[in-house]
């Protein structure tokens, strides 16, 4: 599953909400792109935050999307190309996906992703309040364990996050093949009261839209016979 956390205890921060940090070794062409490469399209968040985030990007955007755990970059690197015109913040603390997604970027001469390997919860406290137009948190770890559940990601402290950081009508996108973490996520953002579902019937939580490619931990899932969980939230206004 992707997802992203930082390691357990450091600076006792947030659980570890990830698995592994790597699965295989990695092509001389990867481990190239990652030396190299990674460089150019890294988050620095050592340094002051920009006064638009539009400005940290490599091309002209009119506005920036944040996707927390990638995994392997399918939906990412199909978002990037699809909205030229949209920059991305990108965290994944798998290293063969952050591989992968450089692979991409290289091939496809991305310059609207920039790239945090690690916990996406380091950056959301850098990012300016209201900067964020859209969110996607696409299959975390499930943790189906019931003494593991405080690992999961989503969490009523990550929804308080997200609230300071999208705009007034920005865009929540969460999905999951775990029925009972669907309900946790819609608990959690429900609690925290800043996002309104969109859903209007069973469908338009059953069903991906047409401008959310697949996954591969969606396919997986739909092979083992599991149903998947598709839900959106707009940001309410802010309070004047």
């Amino acid at each position: 599953m992707n997802t992203t956390s930082r390691e357990a205890g450091r600076n006792h921060g947030p659980l570890r909400s990830f698995g592994r940090r790597r699965a295989r070794k990695l092509t001389s062409r990867q481990s190239t792109l990652l030396d190299s490469g990674l460089q150019r399209y890294r988050i620095d968040l050592s340094s002051p935050t920009p006064s638009r985030l539009e400005l940290m990007f490599h091309q002209p955007v009119d506005e920036v999307w944040l996707e927390i755990g990638f995994g392997g970059g399918e939906h990412l690197l199909w978002q990037a190309e699809h909205h030229p015109k949209v920059g991305f913040v990108a965290c994944e603390p798998f290293i063969d996906g952050v591989a992968k997604v450089m692979d991409g970027i290289v091939t496809n001469q991305l310059e609207n992703v920039r790239i945090h390997a690690d916990d996406a919860r380091d950056v959301l406290p850098w990012l300016p309040p209201a900067s964020i137009a859209r969110v996607f948190i696409l299959f975390p770890d499930p943790w189906p364990k019931k003494r593991h559940i405080k690992r999961r990601l989503v969490q009523p402290a990550l929804i308080a996050d997200l609230a300071r950081v999208v705009r007034a009508g920005g865009e929540l996108r969460l999905a999951t093949d775990i029925p009972d973490y669907a309900r946790g996520m819609l608990q959690a953002v429900r609690r925290e009261g800043s996002f309104r579902w969109t859903a209007r019937g069973p469908q338009d939580w059953r069903n991906r839209p047409a401008d959310w490619p697949a996954t591969r931990y969606e396919q997986k899932a739909l092979r083992e016979g599991r149903a998947c969980h598709f839900l959106r939230f707009k940001r309410l206004p802010r309070s004047p």
